[in-house]
């Protein structure tokens, strides 16, 4: 007796023809783990409440989760979540934690297996904790290699035509008359919402074709096209078949929502690049106005403080000049400490100026909040550094050091410059003021100062990304 109709009826409360049904399908499980690279198996539903696995195939291609075979155990409910809703409520169940019974930790993606109005299986595809997963529907065909599909659409005959309607794409079988003998549900809708009136099943093929074969390879063997139709844009396949009563499949894609999503993405990325040049030029225009008006000045103190004005706004504008030129949210840290480097090497220039100002360390992407606060503090610091350290010497050395940590970096500014008493520090002076403000305000840091006679090291820790803190009441 077969393996499948003896647990089927010893566990389970399935008819014969249900039960039929089932190992049929059963059939089609070892093709379809080499198409998907995953544990492949069909649990029915037990009298008891649990399921009981019926079937099952390992992949090829990609090492398989499990050592044994675990046809004939038990799918307990505490352990798969996953097959327990689809087989109670009959609806697909994607992405969902399981433990196996070997103890082994999965993700479990469940397809109901339906016969009239009763669920008797669950069809379900499994991969390791690790691997990465994609969120969708269904099947994916048209993803897989040409060898892997040819393999597949080699057993879609009539007993098995049931796993086309767990592929998204349209799915047409033509003969070797030319003859569409087959299509799926997708491939009905799809060309229904294209303007067809009739159904293609049955049609020349040459009649309802949607482009002509573009053959990648000498044997004609492929084809690849991606076209638009009307609003339309599809990705269709031709793959030539080798059976008897098969001469091609074709597989079609509809591409439409990723193409507009794409021109979205590009009509933002255009929209905050314009918007973030326009915020960096008037900026810019406030500083060269500040400029102006500190070389109209007499007075030394105004100048001072015209000058460091200005170059807290240019500090500010860095962020937005690299924000324009990526059209992203996100800039390289690494990028805006460059840039506030040479505008305070630009700011000091002076005959005799000779320091020595470097960064090393990490670089990494943040987002436009964090890199402007950043931008502020280094500003600060270096023009404090700057001002202060290398009163009475002629040169020196001032070195940024940038560590990466997964939640909190870090910024160390370092500089061999005659040092300060760190504890009768100005601390009301408005540069430190703000430096403070925003470590502690902004990017949810701290900052830490120590100096001496050989040199001065503040360090500062900031969280990566800052997240708005709403207080529900």
């Amino acid at each position: 007796m077969n393996r499948i109709e003896d647990l089927c009826r010893r566990h389970t409360g399935l008819t014969e023809e249900e039960i039929t049904s089932i190992r049929m399908m059963a059939n089609m499980l070892q093709p379809l783990a080499n198409l998907e690279d995953a544990d492949i198996f069909i649990d029915c539903p037990c009298r008891d409440g649990d399921a009981i696995v019926v079937a099952e195939a390992k992949p090829s291609g990609v090492p398989s989760s499990y050592k044994n075979s675990v046809v004939g155990m038990l799918a307990k409910k505490e352990n798969e979540p996953a097959v327990t809703r689809t087989l109670s409520m009959g609806i697909s169940t994607k992405h969902m934690k399981a433990l196996t019974q070997e103890s082994n930790h999965v993700i479990q993606s469940v397809e109901p297996i339906i016969n009239g109005d009763r669920t008797i299986g669950a069809l379900i595809r499994e991969r390791r904790m690790d691997e990465p997963y994609v969120s969708s529907r269904k099947f994916h065909l048209s993803k897989k290699s040409f060898e892997k599909m040819a393999d597949m659409l080699g057993y879609m005959e009539d007993g098995n035509a049931w796993l086309t309607e767990y592929i998204e794409e349209g799915l047409l079988l033509i003969d070797k008359e030319g003859i569409v003998i087959y299509r799926n549900s997708v491939a009905k809708d799809l060309y229904k919402n294209l303007g067809f009136m009739e159904d293609v099943l049955g049609q020349v093929y040459d009649n309802i074709c949607l482009v002509l074969p573009e053959y990648q390879d000498k044997k004609k063997n492929y084809s690849f096209v991606e076209t638009t139709i009307g609003k339309h844009t599809l990705c269709i396949r031709h793959i030539s078949l080798e059976k008897d009563d098969l001469q091609l499949a074709v597989v079609i894609r509809d591409l439409t929502w990723m193409r507009e999503q794409e021109k979205e993405l590009i009509l933002k990325s255009v929209a905050i690049k314009e918007m973030h040049h326009r915020v960096k030029n008037n900026l810019q225009t406030v500083a060269s106005l500040l400029r102006l008006q500190s070389r109209h000045c007499d007075n030394e103190l105004t100048k001072q403080v015209l000058g460091e004005t200005m170059e807290r706004i240019l500090a500010i504008s860095a962020t937005h000049q690299l924000l324009a030129q990526n059209g992203i949210d996100q800039v390289k840290i690494g990028e805006v400490l460059q840039t506030i480097r040479n505008n305070t090497i630009r700011y000091f220039a002076t005959p005799g100026f000779n320091i020595d100002l470097v960064i090393e360390g990490d670089d990494f992407e943040v987002d436009s909040d964090v890199s402007t606060s950043v931008a502020l503090v280094v500003n600060e610091l270096l023009q404090n550094s700057l001002k202060y350290a290398f009163a009475g010497k002629g040169e020196g050395n001032v070195k940024i050091t940038v560590t990466y940590g997964e939640l909190y970096s870090r910024i160390c500014i370092e500089d061999d410059g005659i040092g300060f008493d760190v504890e009768s520090v100005n601390k009301d002076g408005l540069g430190l003021s703000i430096v403070r403000s925003l470590v502690k305000d902004r990017l949810r840091g701290s900052i830490e100062m120590k100096s001496s006679e050989t040199g001065t090291v503040v360090t500062l820790q900031f969280l990566n990304q800052i997240m708005d803190i709403v207080n529900v009441t």
